[in-house]
């Protein structure tokens, strides 16, 4: 079982309640797939075994097979490649490496070779397993770390940290999973960018509920819930000690009431699956 944590923007709490999440079943995966900005690792703290350099294929031209007929960016989705008049240029930082240019060369006029985008984090956290990506700085694009990473997820119960947001990082995150978990606060942002992630998510038809971080007696996230027919789990209250906690980098689940309330969102999610 997949569940991948996401919510409509940044600072809703997705990762505090990604990371209680894996650490209440001993045993679970914690992935973090929010590769630009990861922070999963500061509350789970753990011990890397290993470091795994994440390359995709970009292509690379043979001057003296090359004929400059244009096949290779008409192909391109990402306009990656320019040809003109005995002239081709290729530019790195928009491939995304799928290799349709080399493939479709009539001359095999490009080979490929590999790019770092970033590193692939893999250990332990008490009971539980971390894999994680990092992106590289100088790297604009992480949907291609972000289906590496993915292909390392092992276990019975997982739980993505998806990146913020309903572009393509966070489709890629979240395409897999058998349950999305949105994580919402209650502001007129929240509240906005929650619908636009409810529209995303009934388009990739997924079982997805809600839970409502920093919860007031009354955040307006319920209207939405009816309208597109996805329960809320669970509640978050806005109190001080949780604020304390997170600010030292400590789980929210040691907090008391916080481990009933993070099983009960879990026997939901099973319910639903």
């Amino acid at each position: 079982m997949i569940v991948a944590v996401a919510s409509g923007k940044g600072g809703t709490g997705k990762t505090t309640v990604a990371t209680s999440l894996a650490a209440f079943f001993k045993g679970a995966t914690f992935v973090d797939l929010d590769v630009e900005a990861p922070n999963g690792h500061l509350f789970l703290m753990p011990e890397i075994d290993e470091e795994i350099e994440a390359t995709i294929p970009v292509p690379v031209v043979i001057e003296d097979k090359c004929t400059y007929c244009g096949l290779c960016a008409e192909v391109c989705t990402y306009n990656a490649i320019f040809v003109a008049k005995d002239t081709i240029k290729i530019f790195d930082e928009l491939c995304h490496g799928c290799g349709s240019c080399s493939y479709f060369c009539p001359e095999k006029a490009l080979v490929e070779k590999p790019k770092r985008i970033g590193v692939i984090r893999k250990g332990r956290f008490n009971s539980g397993i971390y894999i994680g990506g990092i992106l590289d700085i100088t790297i604009a694009i992480s949907p291609p770390l972000i289906n590496e990473v993915k292909s390392y997820i092992k276990g019975d119960r997982v739980v993505i940290d998806a990146p913020p947001g309903t572009t393509c990082p966070m489709i890629e995150a979240v395409k897999d999973s058998n349950y999305v978990l949105l994580v919402a606060e209650p502001t007129p942002f929240g509240i906005n960018d929650l619908g636009i992630t409810l529209k995303v998510i009934k388009d990739l038809d997924k079982k997805a509920g809600i839970v409502i971080n920093k919860s007031s007696l009354d955040t307006g996230i319920e209207e939405l819930s009816r309208k597109y027919k996805i329960p809320i789990l669970a509640r978050i209250p806005f109190k001080k000690d949780i604020a304390e906690n997170y600010s030292k980098g400590k789980l929210i689940l040691e907090i008391p009431g916080m481990k009933d309330i993070f099983g009960s969102i879990w026997r939901k999610i099973e319910e639903s699956i």
